[in-house]
């Protein structure tokens, strides 16, 4: 995708030059003002990208290009130097982007929460229960249970509460769990198809709509906080990146403009995400 652009930035140039070097009113070149973000499929699938992006337009001028993937292949993708911006939800992971030189700086932009999704006769009886115990139980209790699988920051944050909660999944589960290797959207509709528990950031959960007899069962455990966070790809290691426009971008999402904007998205009067650039903790 990288090496198209600049394919057309020399094409671009050498048509300028046949015209005997006359000159644009409108300043850059179009493809300039076009951006890739990887972020992860809850942003997309929450609608947020679908409400935010006219705004971005609108505001900066800018296109942006999604590619809705988990937080870790974003990070891959920006890694081979095919995003010039990732917008993702896990820390670490965040983290060790950075610290392996492919990231210039994190910005923390919102969070939400996860939650314990379920049937809503609740077989496993975990409702109300703190997430590390209605974990345990769900494992004694072989309730079936839909995993991503798919090394999103959901399932990197779905890992680590097993762990959490003394259980070692990746080892020690049976045909009850069961990993798809796909987006929060395919896993609320096996969830839904299966009377099945999973995780989910709330924010898909609330623009889910084949809900079927799914509910919210576990909610508001410390140990489900949600922060996204956004970072430009490093130039250095990609000369590609459009580092300008990227950075526009972040920009604009960490400004008190681009986090009201964020804030004013919402589904049947509920707020999906809450801004926190201004968070230097987050």
């Amino acid at each position: 995708m990288k090496h198209w652009f600049g394919s057309r930035r020399i094409l671009a140039i050498i048509a300028l030059a046949a015209l005997g070097g006359q000159t644009f009113t409108r300043p850059g070149w179009a493809e300039d003002q076009t951006i890739v973000v990887a972020s992860t499929t809850s942003t997309q699938d929450s609608g947020l990208f679908g409400y935010l992006l006219p705004i971005v337009k609108q505001k900066t001028g800018l296109e942006v290009k999604v590619l809705a993937q988990g937080t870790g292949q974003a990070l891959d993708t920006a890694r081979r130097g095919d995003a010039d911006v990732v917008f993702v939800h896990a820390r670490s992971a965040e983290e060790k982007f950075l610290a392996e030189g492919f990231g210039v700086k994190r910005y923390p932009v919102m969070y939400n929460d996860f939650v314990v999704i379920g049937p809503k006769d609740d077989p496993a009886g975990i409702k109300g229960k703190d997430v590390l115990t209605a974990l345990q139980t769900i494992k004694t209790r072989a309730a079936p249970f839909v995993s991503r699988g798919d090394h999103s920051g959901t399932h990197i944050a779905e890992l680590k509460l097993w762990k959490e909660a003394g259980i070692d999944i990746v080892n020690d589960r049976g045909s009850w769990y069961k990993e798809i290797g796909q987006g929060m959207g395919a896993a609320l509709n096996m969830a839904a198809a299966s009377n099945a528990y999973v995780l989910s950031d709330r924010g898909t959960w609330l623009a889910f709509q084949n809900r079927g007899d799914l509910a919210v069962l576990v909610e508001s455990d410390k140990r489900l906080f949600n922060q996204y966070g956004v970072m430009l790809a490093n130039p250095v290691k990609h000369p590609t990146v459009k580092k300008e426009a990227g950075q526009r971008f972040i920009d604009f999402l960490i400004s008190p403009e681009g986090q009201s904007a964020i804030a004013g998205y919402k589904i049947n009067g509920q707020q999906l995400f809450y801004p926190n650039a201004n968070d230097p903790n987050a």
